[in-house]
């Protein structure tokens, strides 16, 4: 059963955010989050924010801490909302999730971050591949990157040591765009329908673009398998 604001508060001398104090924390690294996608959350179990007697949500910094978590997971590893909340139960059960290209997840429940510097260093890659990696549009111009930025650039720096260079598959980044136009196409109705429900359109995208990759790769592997021959 979900504890008030009041009974909450009783518990612990930390004080219980609103919305818009949430929002102010969270939003300059996931600029997508909006009160919708807060009460999204909320609806499918991810979170319970404590209630005031008016009906107000109000956050502990628990429910900060996870919120990020979610957002982090699908920003950074695609992962469905029901496999995150798979992830959130065994962390709730004092059990250590095991996340996806990683033999044991990180002790606290929120993915890394990295500066340029950082991310280059833990790829076992030059920081000048990041530049050639941002030239070609595989990577974004940014200053802090998540984990996803980390499983690329160690792609790349897979293909460099074979004289694959970034500037060799803009073609990637062409190919993602067209494909990200197709499922942004096939969800165009539902958003229609619905204008303000940016959180479940943007779930079912992230579910059409999990099928085209699995089918991406199924290609590529097709193309690749007459060289066993």
């Amino acid at each position: 059963m979900a504890r008030t604001a009041a009974s909450r508060a009783a518990s612990g001398a930390t004080p219980l955010l609103g919305i818009g104090q949430v929002l102010a924390r969270l939003q300059p690294e996931f600029p997508e989050l909006t009160p919708s996608k807060l009460r999204f959350l909320e609806e499918q179990g991810l979170i319970s924010p404590a209630r005031t007697p008016s009906g107000y949500r109000k956050f502990a910094p628990a429910d900060v801490e996870r919120i990020a978590f979610v957002l982090s997971m699908q920003r950074d590893h695609y992962l469905p909302l029901k496999v995150i909340r798979a992830h959130l139960e065994t962390i709730d059960a004092g059990e250590t999730p095991a996340l996806p290209g990683a033999t044991s997840a990180p002790a606290a429940p929120r993915p890394r971050r990295f500066r340029r510097d950082e991310l280059a260093r833990e790829a076992g890659a030059p920081p000048a591949l990041i530049d050639d990696a941002v030239s070609a549009a595989l990577l974004p111009a940014a200053d802090h990157y998540g984990e996803e930025a980390l499983t690329v650039l160690r792609s790349l720096a897979a293909l460099r040591a074979v004289g694959i260079e970034p500037r060799h598959l803009r073609s990637v980044r062409v190919a993602a765009e067209r494909e990200a136009a197709l499922v942004e196409q096939a969800i165009a109705p539902s958003r229609r329908a619905d204008p303000a429900d940016k959180a479940r359109s943007l779930e079912r995208a992230l579910e059409l673009g999990r099928h085209l990759e699995t089918l991406h790769a199924s290609m590529v592997r097709q193309t690749l398998v007459h060289l066993g021959r």
